[in-house]
């Protein structure tokens, strides 16, 4: 009885649906499905989803947390970027203030910057310190990055205490 085909020839192996060890039939591939599963390569640094947003915001497996590449960023993140901007552009105004009134800056970078001008300093500074936050937070979920942001958010914060000082004084 096995040999016996059914009604209407053989089936065809496009048509046949393949069991799981279980017993239930798997479901039909896609057209789409013919590709590599996205899920087994790890997100990449840049993607489409880079600027526009995706859906990862965290790893899926605790193991990856460290060196792992994700989608959406968290609003804690946003806030230490949104600090450590804020006080960049305080200690840009709080240099400018210092050196019109005799102070002079011991900051190599910034004394270069500052031939500029003040508005190319302020304008420059500003560029700069954006590219590595960008930098940093690309790769917030590397040790040395989230590092980076807390010192440089405690740094700036450090310094525009002490231009606060120095403008009392």
């Amino acid at each position: 009885m096995s040999d016996i085909e059914p009604q209407g020839g053989p089936t065809p192996p496009s048509t046949r649906l393949a069991a799981h060890p279980d017993g239930c039939p798997a479901p039909k591939r896609s057209a789409t499905a013919r590709r590599a599963d996205r899920r087994s390569r790890p997100t990449p640094r840049f993607s489409r989803f880079t600027i526009s947003g995706g859906r990862r915001v965290d790893v899926r497996r605790e193991f990856e947390r460290d060196g792992t590449y994700v989608d959406r960023y968290g609003s804690v993140l946003l806030g230490v970027v949104l600090w450590v901007s804020l006080m960049n552009i305080g200690d840009s105004f709080f240099t400018i203030r210092h050196l019109q009134h005799g102070g002079i800056e011991l900051n190599p970078i910034a004394q270069q910057l500052l031939r500029s001008g003040k508005a190319g300093f302020v304008l420059w500074k500003g560029v700069l310190i954006g590219l590595a936050l960008m930098v940093l937070v690309l790769h917030k979920n590397f040790s040395l990055a989230r590092m980076g942001l807390w010192v440089s958010a405690g740094g700036y914060t450090v310094l525009c205490l002490y231009h606060l000082y120095l403008y009392r004084v």
